[in-house]
């Protein structure tokens, strides 16, 4: 089960069928349209925006990137039209993500949710999500080698960029976000309001920065090695520096699928290669975070350590996790609605707080009371999809030039979910725009982008062709079957 390029000839152009294959041949030689390169700009514009604007969680910020992400789609379809074929790739991941949309879109419909208002904006976030991970996927992840040239450095290079800013911010002790917005208690990390989420997306760009640098061995200068090594390194003491401990255990959690995944794969030269990569950026990101810190954050971190200590896990969370279960037990099949759950949770509240809960503190629980067992069943296909695409065939993988930047993708994705069991990062718009745009990477397959230049066949009948294990499905146009008959 792996991705699928499918491509429909589109009846724009009259030529003879003797002609089609040498057309669709010097055309496939041809560099992308204007409208696919414009597209990715203004995904790689929504990408780097959001975070920037407070994680895009105030309604302009993140109606900016739907809207950023719309005129995308719009851009990829013109490109489409204009050079005559509709060509996209299939992923197995659309089947129990475009179910679990329709699902919201039922509770919708019905009036199940307690505030359908709150609905309507869910599958709205849910919807741009969606249309980032097919674009991602149609844009990027089957893209040429200059693509992936462009995109490993860039990722790396946000990441610092990110983490210098919100060291500096933490040295000086700034009040206010940008030096005008303020944050309730003065907990703000970075752009964002909240450290823990400044934490989700640092461990998620961190993998693929760190994963290019290995990659990139033996192809970058002895002089760029440790500039993009120094780079990392500010990023993961970044995300030390938050004190969030959901981002230690997702930040444990992927080093430890990295060793993982090399010690079955028992190759000593990437093991080698691997080491020199990540043990420097260890050791350099755990001396800037000691010189850097003022000792709240280590002290907020230690308690990690300390599992019988009643402040392991906040009194707070354990007991919204109970009233989640309770919410889902007495709506067990389709749940109290997509979004709802700051609507339902006071009748099920047992925690003392003038607060308002807004959100369960576990992606997961939440996600089961909102959208009951069908919901739960479609989120674990689709993890179950995800795990099976995301980490087949490795070895042949990583001999491509993107190979590298698929397994970052991956393993930053697996961070998330981890971080995902302690907080609600996937709420937060930017980090899911981010996640998406990963989870789209490391899910379709990197045999597509090598193959994106073969020879197309006689287009005289449907033809299906197995290489990689990757098919390309090929329909004549109308024209064409005519003019063959």
């Amino acid at each position: 089960m792996t991705a699928t390029r499918i491509v429909l000839n589109l009846p724009v152009a009259t030529v003879e069928s003797r002609q089609v294959v040498p057309h669709l041949e010097s055309e496939a030689l041809q560099p992308d349209s204007l409208a696919f390169s414009v597209a990715r700009v203004l995904l790689v514009v929504a990408l780097i925006g959001a975070p920037l604007a407070f994680g895009a969680v105030i309604p302009w910020a993140w109606m900016a990137v739907g809207l950023v992400v719309c005129l995308a789609l719009l851009l990829w379809v013109t490109g489409s039209v204009l050079r005559g074929r509709l060509e996209f790739i299939w992923s197995p991941l659309y089947m129990p993500l475009a179910m679990f949309l329709l699902l919201g879109l039922a509770q919708y419909w019905a009036r199940l949710p307690l505030d359908r208002s709150e609905t309507r904006e869910a599958l709205v976030l849910l919807g741009v999500d969606l249309t980032i991970f097919f674009l991602v996927s149609q844009l990027f992840a089957s893209g040429r080698s200059r693509i992936w040239r462009l995109f490993g450095p860039g990722v790396l290079l946000f990441a610092g960029s990110l983490g210098l800013f919100a060291i500096l911010q933490n040295a000086s002790g700034a009040r206010r976000i940008y030096g005008i917005v303020e944050t309730p208690g003065d907990l703000h990390f970075g752009p964002y309001v909240n450290p823990n989420h400044f934490a989700g997306l640092m461990e998620m760009l961190i993998p693929v920065g760190v994963l290019y640098i290995v990659g990139r061995r033996g192809r970058s200068s002895v002089a760029a090695l440790p500039l993009l090594v120094a780079v990392a390194t500010i990023g993961v003491a970044a995300l030390l520096l938050t004190g969030s401990r959901g981002g230690l255990l997702a930040l444990s959690a992927q080093t430890a699928i990295w060793l993982i995944l090399l010690a079955r794969g028992n190759q000593t030269g990437e093991n080698r290669r691997l080491a020199k990569a990540v043990a420097p950026t260890i050791l350099a990101a755990m001396l800037l975070f000691v010189w850097v810190d003022s000792g709240r954050a280590a002290k907020h971190l230690g308690l990690i350590f300390h599992i019988k200590s009643p402040d392991w896990v906040g009194s707070s969370r354990k007991s919204m996790a109970l009233d989640s279960l309770r919410m889902w037990r007495n709506h067990l099949v389709l749940g109290v609605g997509l979004g709802n759950f700051e609507t339902a949770y006071p009748a099920y509240q047992s925690l003392p707080t003038d607060l308002w809960i807004d959100y369960a503190h576990d992606d997961y629980l939440e996600a089961a009371a909102e959208t009951g067992l069908v919901g739960a069943v479609l989120i674990l296909s689709a993890l179950a999809l995800f795990f099976r695409l995301a980490f087949q065939d490795l070895r042949h993988r990583l001999t491509f030039e993107d190979g590298w930047i698929r397994l970052g993708a991956a393993i930053a994705c697996c961070g998330l979910l981890v971080h995902s069991f302690f907080d609600f990062n996937l709420h937060i718009p930017a980090n899911a725009a981010w996640f998406a745009t990963l989870a789209a990477l490391a899910t379709t397959g990197g045999q597509l982008s090598n193959s994106r230049h073969s020879l197309l066949p006689s287009c005289d009948t449907t033809y299906i062709k197995s290489q990689n294990q990757n098919h390309q499905l090929m329909f004549p146009s109308p024209k064409s079957r005519m003019r063959g008959k």
